[in-house]
């Protein structure tokens, strides 16, 4: 049985069927840049250093509406007619074309409404209300809002302004191509795009393929919405049952008819990436350009780096098109925690070790001996030290210590070599780096009541982030003292912040008070933190 978005589109009559040469008359003849501008093409310097091969970005995340979107929805609307723009016009969009068409119709004078997901981010809701647009929230995927705009659109008389599949705006989204190719007019060995729908790909494939066909026109999409993907490996369109929703931005259950047709005939290849690389590639994008893009638009950088691992290649250039900027503040914090792992720059690991006074002193010293590359000796003084990015700890056994460790690493697949380290001196390790399950949720689990915590006294410690900062600590303390609990997370300053519980005996509070004075290092004491009280003590 169809579902109501497949028999809309599968009963719907078929698009004439226009050619490429058809296309790139339409691209060259584009009414964008009355509210588009022509975006920077720009090296990505760091990036195309790392990889051995030149990394140009084009920077729609510089347009008005910090995404190309505007350039397809205002040439669509600049071809209706007197009557149509009277009328008004209504769109479906996850956000990115919505501020489009509000943007394009306030240019024209023309009622826009705008239909969007509820899981919309806010700050693209903002944005459309912003420039004038009427919002109706409904559904959780572009699709669930896109049936809802065909119900509202006849009813209300209005024209629709398709995100995608549609020809004008499929060449008004051709034009960064176009400008690709004039401000880069040497070699080119291949152009990534990110495909939601497919109206970016099919614009720029279009014109691509016209001028200068020898370039690749490379597709990327996630995993866990990869429409576009599946559809061309089917030789038909798949509706997807579910879409992820990180990269909100291309998480589309159905591809157009029109764009599915071009991108098969036109496409050279598809990569999918996941979120980890996908958060990595945005702070890629961030060191070489200071600017934060959402997900989507890094899509093209994460594929990239992945066909450059996949294929070995060096010396080439490619051209990735970063398609929006549309990023909630809040959602730093996941990429940030998520790009170190994504990159293979940080590695996750569950060590056991003997419940013992000095363990943890051992193991500590046994990660300063690991040199931050593989390929150099531990003791032969090469490179620098490897930095714990994350040690979390809570006392939960008298005879053995569960720790969750993070350490930085310098190449994919070492976080094996350092398990395999561990084990050797007798640390039994399980590599958590592409756990799911423990880079989401485990790492800000681990603690929890105890009864073996015994005369513990709970500080808040700022820490200085260099080398021997930790082993100052522990060459300070007392024989006596244990640690039961230890939770630090690397946060990128010149600063950690550690929380530490001690057990102390209760004669020994002079000593303690000492201690902490000749350690000097900032802190605050939480033992009477009713917090502290109510979920971590037995």
């Amino acid at each position: 049985m169809k579902t109501p978005l497949e028999k809309i589109v599968q009963d719907a009559p078929l698009k004439t069927t226009l050619t490429p040469a058809d296309y790139l008359r339409k691209i060259l003849n584009a009414r964008v840049y009355d509210v588009a501008v022509e975006s920077a093409l720009e090296k990505a310097r760091a990036l195309s250093e790392r990889l051995g091969s030149t990394v140009l970005l084009k920077r729609e995340d510089q347009q008005p509406v910090f995404s190309f979107k505007l350039r397809g929805a205002y040439n669509k609307m600049a071809h209706l007619s007197p009557a149509q723009l009277a009328s008004g016009v209504i769109c479906a969009s996850a956000g990115n074309h919505a501020q489009g068409v509000a943007l394009g119709a306030r240019k024209l004078g023309t009622r826009a409404v705008i239909v969007m997901p509820v899981t919309t981010p806010k700050l693209k809701i903002d944005a459309v209300r912003g420039f004038g647009g009427e919002i109706v929230l409904h559904g959780d995927s572009y699709s669930d809002a896109y049936l809802h705009a065909l119900e509202l659109q006849a009813k209300q008389n209005l024209t629709f302004v398709h995100p995608f599949d549609d020809p004008d705006v499929i060449a008004g989204q051709g034009t960064i191509a176009m400008e690709i190719l004039r401000q880069h007019q040497g070699p080119l060995d291949a152009v990534f795009v990110a495909i939601g729908g497919g109206g970016l790909i099919s614009g720029v494939a279009n014109y691509i393929k016209a001028v200068r066909p020898e370039v690749k026109v490379i597709g990327v999409q996630m995993n866990d919405s990869d429409a576009m993907m599946q559809s061309v490996a089917a030789h038909q369109r798949v509706n997807l049952p579910d879409v992820g929703l990180f990269s909100d931005g291309t998480a589309v259950k159905l591809v157009g008819e029109e764009t599915f047709r071009i991108a098969s005939e036109l496409v050279d290849e598809y990569i999918a990436v996941d979120t980890d690389a996908v958060c990595a590639a945005i702070k890629d994008i961030f060191v070489d350009t200071r600017s934060i893009v959402e997900p989507a638009g890094a899509l093209a950088v994460a594929a990239i780096k992945e066909y450059v691992a996949q294929h070995g290649r060096h010396g080439e250039t490619y051209a990735a098109i970063l398609c929006g900027a549309n990023m909630n503040f809040d959602r730093l914090r996941f990429v940030a925690e998520r790009a170190e792992v994504g990159e293979e720059r940080e590695a996750l690991f569950a060590v056991t070790m003997p419940e013992e006074r000095g363990s943890f002193r051992r193991f500590c010293e046994l990660i300063g001996e690991m040199p931050a590359s593989e390929s150099e000796a531990p003791g032969t003084g090469g490179g620098a030290l490897r930095n714990v990015t994350e040690f979390n700890y809570r006392i939960s056994d008298a005879a053995k210590a569960h720790v969750f460790v993070g350490l930085t690493t310098s190449t994919r697949g070492e976080s094996a070599v350092i398990a395999r380290t561990f084990a050797a001196h007798g640390f039994d390790a399980l590599d958590l780096t592409h756990d799911e399950l423990a880079k989401e949720h485990l790492r800000h689990l681990v603690g929890g009541r105890t009864g073996l915590a015994h005369d513990e006294r709970l500080l808040r410690f700022v820490f200085p982030e260099r080398p021997g900062a930790l082993l100052k600590f522990l060459s300070l303390m007392q024989p006596s003292w244990n640690i039961s609990l230890f939770h630090y997370r690397n946060q990128g300053a010149d600063y950690g912040r550690i929380l530490v519980g001690l057990q102390v005996p209760a004669g020994e509070s002079a000593e303690f008070d000492a201690f902490l004075k000749t350690l000097g290092y900032p802190y605050v004491e939480e033992t009477a933190n009713p917090a502290y009280r109510l979920f971590l003590q037995a």
